[in-house]
């Protein structure tokens, strides 16, 4: 034994060690290449959905205005009628709409409602939605408060579920 050491008691010979070396740090950084993949895929159909997600925001400023608009209309049939009619404007080419009156505008409203089948996909043609129709050009009738609110449930049925021909068949 070592000179020096022998006359050493445990605590002085424990102060004489060398403190152990601290392992270098964990690095937080993906070890392979197929997580950085993985994250940058992942990255990418975030930003996808997230602009999807504007896109379709956007697409819909139209549909948020006019229930606005219906709810300040406080059930009026003829400023109904009128929404309705800029709405289907603003969502379908006026080519399509515009010349559309009586029947064929009361078709038009039930064929792109949504709706699939039963008295719902017929509620404009054979319900309510045929008063509706007519409300702009006959000021003198008068509509009860349940046949107002069943108007303007309608119309805001047909708001949001309202589709293109092309897009209910996709």
């Amino acid at each position: 034994m070592n000179e020096e050491l022998s006359d050493l008691d445990l605590m002085g010979l424990l102060d004489r060690l060398a403190p152990i070396p601290e392992p270098p740090a964990v690095s937080l950084w993906p070890q392979t290449a197929g997580w950085i993949w993985v994250g940058f895929f992942f990255g990418i159909g975030t930003i996808w959905l997230i602009r999807m997600a504007m896109i379709r925001w956007r697409a819909n400023a139209y549909r948020r205005a006019a229930l606005r608009e219906i709810a300040a209309a406080e059930g009026m049939p003829a400023a109904l009628a009128e929404i309705l009619r800029r709405t289907a404007l603003v969502a379908f080419s006026r080519s399509e709409v515009a010349g559309l009156h009586g029947g064929d505008w009361l078709e038009f409203l039930d064929r792109s409602s949504g709706a699939s089948r039963g008295a719902e996909s017929r509620a404009f043609r054979d319900g309510i939605g045929s008063r509706l129709a007519r409300a702009p050009y006959d000021s003198e009738a008068t509509w009860s408060a349940d046949e107002t609110e069943e108007a303007k449930a309608l119309c805001i049925g047909w708001i949001r579920r309202h589709r293109r021909e092309r897009e209910s068949a996709s």
